[in-house]
């Protein structure tokens, strides 16, 4: 018993397709449940990180043995998935009108979803990792497709569209993850190695002074500001694109 930690897992089996499972015998650990687990991991996972989460530091955590835990969850995989969608019940889904604005509707879920990994940065890396296909991921999967198929798009020009504003989302979210994980190594603010960095670069090659100017970076300027108007600037551009796909389709008869 002691060895069930290390078990291997099915990588295909999720937790959202796993096959029911068969009942226990003897009574349930007093004063646990599978929603008090996932809750103690999502806390967990943001105060302390993926790589020192395990079983055996959510049971004390939770002052229980680790067999306890598995009673609700069959291996620390499941346990994972659980936790990135409890991640994604932060999402403020807004309602789908009929007769709505899907820039607006899509401006506000693709802010949301940025925000929601800088909120759990370890979620980054369970992207790909897991199959987003929990309750909370559905909701904010099934909102989206809704809002861009109302205004027209289907088959793969929809299917792009939402891969286009996701993965942007996502790829944007995981670079200021990567970059905050970078500052907090180097023991610095993030305005300060930002211009050490620059200092370096423009000493080494002039151009770099002129791609700032270009791009309009103030070293004086607080990044997260800067990071806020880049994502816009990209998210209105791949809108724009979106725009000018559904202004192409055939008219409706």
């Amino acid at each position: 018993m002691a060895g069930k930690a290390e078990q291997p897992h099915d990588p295909a089996v999720s937790v959202w397709l796993a096959p029911p499972r068969p009942p226990r015998r003897g009574s349930a650990p007093t004063g646990l449940s599978r929603e008090k687990i996932t809750a103690a991991t999502l806390e967990l996972l943001d105060a302390e990180g993926l790589p020192a989460f395990s079983m055996r530091r959510l049971a004390a955590e939770l002052e229980v043995t680790a067999m306890s835990v598995y009673w609700y969850v069959d291996n620390k995989d499941q346990l994972l998935e659980l936790a990135l969608d409890a991640a994604f019940a932060d999402l403020a889904v807004p309602p789908l009108e009929d007769h709505g604005d899907w820039r607006r509707h899509v401006y506000v879920m693709a802010h949301q979803y940025r925000q929601c990994f800088l909120r759990h940065p370890w979620a980054t890396e369970l992207i790909g990792r897991f199959l987003a296909i929990g309750p909370n991921a559905m909701l904010m999967s099934n909102s989206a497709v809704g809002a861009l198929a109302r205004a027209g798009l289907s088959g793969d020009a929809l299917g792009g569209a939402i891969a286009l504003i996701f993965q942007y989302t996502y790829g944007f979210a995981l670079s200021e993850v990567q970059w905050g994980r970078r500052v907090k190594l180097a023991g610095a603010g993030p305005e300060e190695l930002y211009r050490q960095m620059m200092g370096v670069l423009t000493a080494s090659d002039s151009r770099h002074a002129e791609w700032e100017k270009l791009l309009g970076h103030d070293r004086e300027e607080k990044l997260e500001a800067a990071g806020n108007r880049q994502f816009d600037a990209g998210l209105e551009m791949a809108m724009a694109g979106i725009e000018a796909a559904i202004a192409a389709l055939p008219p409706q008869p």
